[in-house]
């Protein structure tokens, strides 16, 4: 079991601070130097079925209460807000835990000392922390939707979001229901086939997957996905880093049986366009949805960093590529055989979670847990600055398995990293 806050309920993730300043951050930051240790971040969908294998425990899947849908993600090093009905206004923000208790969110410390935490170049261009990443975690699958890029989510005032998935071995010894995901759509597809699809809405299944093919998902890989490209995820628990925004459009109107409200098709969308059949077919990037290449262009394999091996750990690309001509995150899994020390220098600021083992990251401890009680404090994630990570982190594997870590990074960090398809 994780450790218990002091401050926890059932009721509620995290207490906002009466006052957060520089000093306190700062205060804290230097206690880890430079790695700070964060609370786990639950997130609902009111509109899903969780897949139970994220360590939440059963009981408290629906800590929110019924209404607000069972928990189904963990986010990481999140600053984004999440865009849920019925939301609290700290619902997807990470906090900072010190002397075991939360003391201020990771969003709160970055707007008071950017720089110092994400990085300058990254806290002069976007001025937060744009990215953050999850575990996502269902039953079965979810509706063939997209993620609206820039331009059109500034209509409604917020960001576009590409995104990408890796599926950890460590959390998939089962499938669930559907562990495959459709992608795009079939090349011949017309507007006027996906036009019909939206027009069908009402009587059930509109149809849209006649027109889409599912991937079989395999454990240890992933896939790159920018907007507007249709996906509907299937049933393996995925690590998702992705830019900091949490709009999307389903296109499916029916998943299983259960019907998807209309609503969560056009949510992103300005209102005077919510019935505009034209406009909404018109917002997916249809090049990219009936590419004939899809799987070439976008679909991921592990690549080590380099042959290290017989030094006791690797480390290894998971995600990686660009969407648009950007590289705007990417993310590393590192392995550290028992009993092995390792110091490892990146680039800039990481979020990262041990899914495996025990040991420690610099001056905090690691451990991952075997379950997690709704409000609990863990010790299996941390962020770490950019000072620190140009430093180089040291990682000690103190137990008697392989530790293992997950740390994804914030745009244009890693210039190195592969390109889609380099696997090969």
């Amino acid at each position: 079991m994780a450790k218990k806050s002091s401050t926890a309920t059932k009721t509620k993730q995290a207490t906002t601070p009466h006052q957060v300043d520089t000093s306190l951050v700062r205060q804290v930051l230097e206690a880890g130097e430079g790695i700070a240790r964060l609370a786990p971040t639950w997130v609902p969908r009111s509109f899903l079925m969780p897949g139970k294998r994220i360590k939440l425990a059963p009981q408290d899947v629906y800590a929110l209460g019924a209404h607000r849908g069972g928990i189904d993600e963990r986010w990481f090093a999140s600053t984004t807000h999440a865009a849920n009905e019925g939301a609290s206004e700290d619902e997807g923000l990470s906090y900072v835990v010190h002397e075991g208790k939360r003391v201020f969110t990771l969003r709160e410390a970055v707007a008071l000392e950017g720089a110092k935490l994400v990085g300058g170049p990254i806290w002069e261009r976007y001025q937060r922390w744009p990215v953050y990443s999850k575990f996502f975690d269902n039953l079965g699958p979810i509706p063939h939707h997209m993620h609206q890029n820039d331009a059109q989510a500034a209509k409604v005032g917020q960001q576009g979001k590409p995104e990408s998935y890796y599926f950890p071995p460590q959390l998939n010894a089962v499938g669930n229901n559907f562990p495959y995901t459709f992608f795009g759509l079939e090349p011949g597809t017309t507007k006027e086939d996906i036009r019909r699809c939206l027009e069908r809405w009402n009587e059930g299944d509109n149809l849209i997957l006649n027109y889409s093919k599912a991937y079989r998902l395999q454990p240890g890989t992933g896939w790159l996905v920018p907007p507007c490209v249709l996906h509907a995820p299937g049933s393996l628990v995925t690590y998702e880093p992705q830019w900091g925004s949490d709009v999307f459009a389903m296109y499916q109107s029916l998943v299983e049986g259960r019907p998807v409200p209309w609503s969560l098709l056009v949510k992103d969308m300005p209102k005077d366009k919510h019935h505009d059949i034209e406009y909404l077919v018109e917002q997916l990037d249809w090049e990219g949805n009936v590419n004939p290449n899809f799987k070439d262009s976008h679909y991921l394999e592990p690549i080590p960093v380099a042959d290290t091996a017989t030094e006791g750990y690797v480390d290894r690309w998971i995600v990686y590529g660009k969407v648009n001509g950007e590289q705007l995150f990417s993310a590393k899994e590192l392995t550290v055989d028992p009993g092995v020390k390792v110091t490892i220098p990146d680039n800039g600021a990481y979020g990262l979670v041990a899914v495996q083992g025990s040991g420690r990251i610099g001056k905090l401890a690691l451990q991952t847990p075997a379950m997690i009680r709704f409000g609990e404090l863990t010790e299996d994630e941390v962020f770490v600055t950019h000072d620190a990570a140009r430093q180089g982190v040291v990682f000690e594997n103190t137990g008697r398995e392989p530790l293992v870590t997950l740390r994804y990074f914030g745009p244009h960090v890693n210039p190195d990293a592969p390109n889609v398809g380099d696997y090969k």
